[in-house]
C-alpha cells in the first residue's frame, strides 16, 4: 500500500499518509497508535462482509465515530497501490454503519460499487479491479503476541490438514504451522530454530508429534536433558520471540504485516533480533506496520521509517521524521537517544 487516507475513525479526525515499506509509530499511551492499527482490523471486516456484527460486538457505531455522532456521522477512507485504489464512506444507520460509498479506481478511472447496504459489496464485485484489492484484504491481520497466560493461544492444539495457509493473529495455529515449515522447508525451519537458539541458547528443537487425527500441540526440547517440555515451560518473552521468528522468517511472506507491541518482555537482544528480521522482509516487499513503545526497537532504524503519533485536543497526529531536520543530532545522537532527551519533541508522554 501506497498511502492510506482515513476521516472519522476513532482519534483519527483527519490522516493522509504516505506509506513506506517500513511504519513504526511511536508515542505515548492514548495518543492513537493502536486506533490506527485497529482500523486495519475493521478492514478485514469490511472484506469478510461482516462489519455490522464487528461493530456491534464493540460498542456500536457511537465508539467508531470521532468524538462520537453529535460531532461525526461519518468514515471514510481510501487506499492508493501501485495501480490501483479503492475506499468508501459508511454513515451511522438504524442498526449499524450503510455503505453511502463504495469506489474502485484504475488510472484516475472510478467504478462505484456500493448498494446502500450494511455490508461491503467488494468481495462479491464482478469488476474485474476488485481482486487486486481483495488479494491485498485477504492477506490483512493484525498480530498481537502478548497472551502468554495458562491458557495462551500458544498451548492450543492446531491440526496439521487445516492450519496450516497462515499464521492466526495471535499464534494459536503455531504447532501446525511450524510442521509444515519443517515439512515443506527444513531450510526455512532450520533458520527459525538457529535465531530462536540465538536468544535462547538452552533450545535445542521443537518436537511437533501430531496424532492420529493430525492435531498437533507446542512442544520442545532442552539441550542439556532428553526432556519434552511445553510452552509453561518457556519464559514470556522467549515464547513471544519463537512467535515472531515464525512470522517473520515464513517461507510465504504476506504483502503486509501488522503488529501491535512486538517488543513486550523481550531482551534488548532479541530487539535487536527483531529490528533484523523486520528490515530483511521488507526487502523482500513485505510491508511492515507496527506500534511500538520502545525506544531500543527505533534505534535500530532510520529516522524515515519511525512516525511519532500525539493526541491534541482529542485528535491523533502523525508525524514522520526527518533525517534531514534531525541532521545536526544524528552526528551525535542515536534516534531513541534523541526521543529520551526530548529532543525529538513529538510522541512524547507530555507533548
Amino acid at each position: 500500500m501506497k498511502k492510506i487516507e482515513i476521516n472519522g475513525y476513532k482519534s483519527i479526525k483527519s490522516l493522509n499518509l504516505e506509506l513506506k515499506p517500513i511504519n513504526i509509530f511511536i508515542g505515548a499511551n492514548g495518543s492513537g497508535k493502536s486506533n490506527l492499527l485497529s482500523f486495519f482490523d475493521m478492514l478485514k471486516h469490511v472484506y469478510n462482509r461482516n462489519l455490522k456484527e464487528y461493530v456491534a460486538l464493540r460498542g456500536g457505531v457511537e465508539k467508531f465515530l470521532h468524538k462520537g455522532d453529535k460531532i461525526t456521522n461519518e468514515i471514510s477512507c481510501k487506499l492508493s497501490f501501485p495501480t490501483n485504489e479503492y475506499g468508501f464512506t459508511i454513515k451511522k444507520g438504524e442498526d449499524g454503519f450503510i455503505f453511502t460509498k463504495e469506489i474502485l479506481w484504475y488510472g484516475g478511472n472510478e467504478k462505484r460499487i456500493e448498494s446502500m447496504s450494511y455490508e461491503s459489496q467488494l468481495r462479491v464485485s464482478d469488476n474485474f479491479r476488485a481482486k487486486y484489492i481483495c488479494a491485498y484484504m485477504q492477506g490483512l491481520e493484525r498480530y498481537h503476541f502478548h497472551d502468554t497466560g495458562e491458557n495462551s493461544p500458544f498451548n492450543r492444539t492446531s491440526n496439521i490438514e487445516n492450519d496450516i495457509y497462515r499464521l492466526y493473529e495471535k499464534g494459536q495455529n503455531i504447532a501446525a504451522f511450524l510442521f509444515h515449515i519443517r515439512e515443506t522447508n527444513v531450510i526455512v525451519y532450520k533458520l527459525i530454530v538457529k535465531t530462536i537458539q540465538s536468544i535462547a541458547p538452552y533450545f535445542l528443537d521443537f518436537v511437533l508429534m501430531p496424532s492420529v487425527n493430525g492435531d498437533v500441540v507446542l512442544k520442545w526440547q532442552n539441550k542439556t536433558d532428553s526432556m519434552i517440555y511445553g510452552v509453561r515451560n518457556l519464559s514470556d518473552g522467549t515464547m513471544r520471540f519463537i512467535a515472531l521468528a515464525t512470522l517473520f522468517l515464513q517461507p510465504n511472506l504476506p504483502q503486509t504485516i501488522i503488529i501491535d507491541e512486538p517488543e513486550l518482555g523481550l531482551h534488548p537482544t532479541a530487539i535487536a533480533k527483531l529490528a533484523g528480521m523486520i528490515k530483511s522482509v521488507a526487502n523482500k516487499e513485505c510491508q511492515v506496520i507496527v506500534a511500538t513503545q520502545s525506544t531500543d526497537l527505533i534505534s535500530h532504524f532510520n529516522a524515515e521509517d519511525i512516525l511519532t503519533v500525539d493526541q491534541l485536543n482529542g485528535e491523533s497526529v502523525y508525524q514522520r521524521l526527518s533525517s534531514d531536520k534531525l541532521k545536526s543530532w544524528l552526528d551525535d545522537y542515536t534516534i531513541d537517544d534523541l526521543w529520551k532527551r526530548s529532543i525529538i519533541t513529538t510522541g512524547q508522554p507530555n507533548f
